[in-house]
């Protein structure tokens, strides 16, 4: 049985959903709450949903039969502004995860993000050497969090503590797909869109405060999440394999590009207009992301990347524009 943390969020439910269609046995930890959040996992077998705060007597209680863990779980708002939250959710409990999964003997791949690269200045290099990543500076509480386990995991490799056998840290970059209505306004740049054309409005994006971008020619690495969880699995069907690793396209798009994707995949002519950034955001802005990818690679990774036209197709007419839209 594999145990996914976060498993009835975003990524963590089409990763349960993918381990599933394998016939693989799922245990799943994650608040589910009062919203509608456990339909990102209503259409698959799922052995047990374990609340995070009894995570560790559960795993103590052994006779899972685990054969690795996958820790998607974490505070993921970029916007969270409670240092104390961030630091015991995404430092102390992967580092408790850790120790636990390098004692049992158990392989553990986990969520790093691309918060972690902060303006980008530093490049996007998934380098996982303690001098490279005292380079980065996130630019977020949330990237900041994710930051510090990575340098954490850094130091005891370094220093020759008890690891996982295998281990592998995830910079996931821009992700979107089905399952992510619960995010709010964390939602993907493309869900967002989808509900402005669906509405009958024009796609809406920032304005450009920066001389050498245009409205729109603002940057990202958008990565569909099937290809997250194609990473994923593979990692686990290659337990030889361990590392830091960017998770995108490898391929900047600019929102303009993404804005077009959705309105061909709709069948509607483009209409996009633009509104300033906001000020409380605007000099933390970014401009560019993307994901170096050659790494993962020379591991051994070899499925292409989906382009983001065919991902913003495949998200739309497989999922939304279904009556149910989960995946």
């Amino acid at each position: 049985m594999i145990l996914v943390t976060g498993g009835a969020g975003f990524i963590g439910s089409n990763l349960v959903a993918a381990l599933a269609e394998r016939g693989q046995r799922v245990a799943i930890c994650d608040w589910l709450g009062e919203t509608d959040k456990w339909r990102n996992i209503a259409k698959h077998e799922v052995s047990a949903i374990v609340p995070p705060d009894q995570l560790f007597a559960w795993l103590e209680g052994g006779g899972h039969n685990l054969s690795a863990i996958v820790h998607l779980g974490a505070i993921s708002a970029t916007t969270e502004r409670d240092g104390d939250r961030l630091a015991a959710t995404n430092v102390t409990l992967p580092q408790r995860l850790w120790r636990w999964c390098a004692a049992a003997g158990l392989p553990l791949i986990y969520a790093s993000s691309a918060a972690t690269y902060g303006d980008g200045s530093q490049g996007f290099e998934d380098e996982g050497s303690i001098a490279a990543l005292a380079r980065l500076r996130p630019l977020n509480g949330y990237g900041w969090s994710k930051h510090l386990f990575d340098r954490w995991v850094a130091r005891e490799l370094a220093e020759g503590h008890p690891a996982p056998p295998q281990w592998a840290g995830l910079k996931f970059f821009n992700v979107y797909g089905p399952n992510e209505h619960h995010k709010g306004g964390m939602r993907s740049v493309a869900l967002q869109l989808f509900e402005q054309l669906s509405a009958g409005q024009p796609a809406t994006l920032f304005a450009s405060h920066r001389p050498d971008y245009p409205d729109g020619g603002q940057l990202r690495d958008f990565v569909y999440v099937g290809d997250c969880v194609a990473v994923m699995l593979w990692l686990l069907d290659n337990p030889a394999v361990s590392g830091l690793f960017n998770v995108g396209s490898g391929k900047a798009r600019s929102f303009a590009d993404l804005a077009r994707a959705c309105f061909a995949a709709l069948n509607r002519p483009a209409d996009i207009r633009f509104v300033p950034t906001p000020e409380a955001i605007r000099e933390r802005y970014q401009y560019f992301t993307e994901g170096r990818i050659e790494k993962l690679r020379a591991a051994g990774y070899a499925r292409p990347a989906t382009t983001l036209e065919d991902g913003v197709m495949t998200f739309f007419h497989d999922f939304l524009l279904q009556p149910d839209p989960y995946r």
